[in-house]
């Protein structure tokens, strides 16, 4: 056997498996892991929704631990421990995308705001909507003690991202999302069946959150197509903070 054949061979051992879930968490979180020279190719963004059903599970624990201080300030926790195991990735791609968006008056004025690092109006006000949203949104859940809706909607919120890597071409040519490459329809695929695994386990709520986050990220991707030609990392965080904003809308209604 070849170099080259042991190393596909271990490629395709590690393909679907440990290797992706521990690259997923690399690349989308800020959690201590061991050191590792291995950069996680677009065939990775499969294991996405595990990595979201891991920050979602600690951000529920935390949301249980200060229940006790109230539903209110348990939700803001929730909220505080997810952008800090993630780095406000996500976060981040919302603002910039709405200042993109809606703040430039073609292409390529709309691509270099969302490369700027300075935050504008649509931005803090993209962040001020969403996250009063998914505030309310976890405030009733809480209350209600469905905490294991932090962890399903983690996971739901996550699938979009390699579908829109998948569907869409990269817009800018550079950043996060060009680096990681252009996700596989398999990879896209497992994912979606990951976090719809994931949200049917609640029924007809997890149904109609579904349902939600389609018509909410079709939406996105078609805004994005027509003003800037594809997807950037910025508009696959913003997916992600969209997605959970209605998915938790839809299940604090539902449940």
């Amino acid at each position: 056997m070849t170099s080259a054949d042991k190393d596909e061979t271990v490629t395709q051992s590690d393909r679907y498996g440990i290797g992706d879930v521990t690259g997923a968490l690399r690349l989308l979180t800020r959690l201590p892991l061991p050191a590792s020279d291995v950069i996680p190719g677009p065939a990775a963004a499969w294991a996405w929704p595990v990595a979201g059903l891991v920050v979602g599970s600690l951000a529920a624990l935390v949301g249980v631990i200060a229940l006790p201080l109230g539903a209110g300030v348990a939700a803001a926790l929730v909220l505080g421990a997810q952008a800090m195991m993630t780095g406000a990735m996500h976060e981040d791609g919302l603002a910039d995308t709405f200042d993109g968006l809606w703040g430039g008056w073609d292409r390529a004025r709309r691509l270099a705001i969302m490369k700027d690092s300075h935050i504008g109006t649509y931005g803090v006000m993209a962040l001020l909507v969403v996250g009063l949203v998914r505030w309310s949104a976890l405030t009733a859940l809480l209350t209600a003690g469905a905490w294991w809706a932090v962890v399903v909607v983690a996971a739901l919120s996550r699938a979009p991202m390699a579908v829109l890597m998948a569907a869409l071409p990269n817009a800018r040519g550079a950043g996060l999302a060009q680096s990681v490459g252009r996700v596989p329809a398999l990879a896209a695929g497992v994912a979606v069946a990951i976090g719809l695994g994931a949200a049917l386990v609640l029924g007809a709520a997890g149904f109609m959150a579904v349902l939600a986050v389609v018509v909410v990220v079709a939406a996105l991707a078609a805004t994005a197509r027509a003003k800037i030609g594809g997807q950037t990392g910025d508009i696959c965080g913003a997916s992600q903070q969209l997605s959970e904003a209605v998915a938790l809308s839809v299940l604090a209604a539902m449940l």
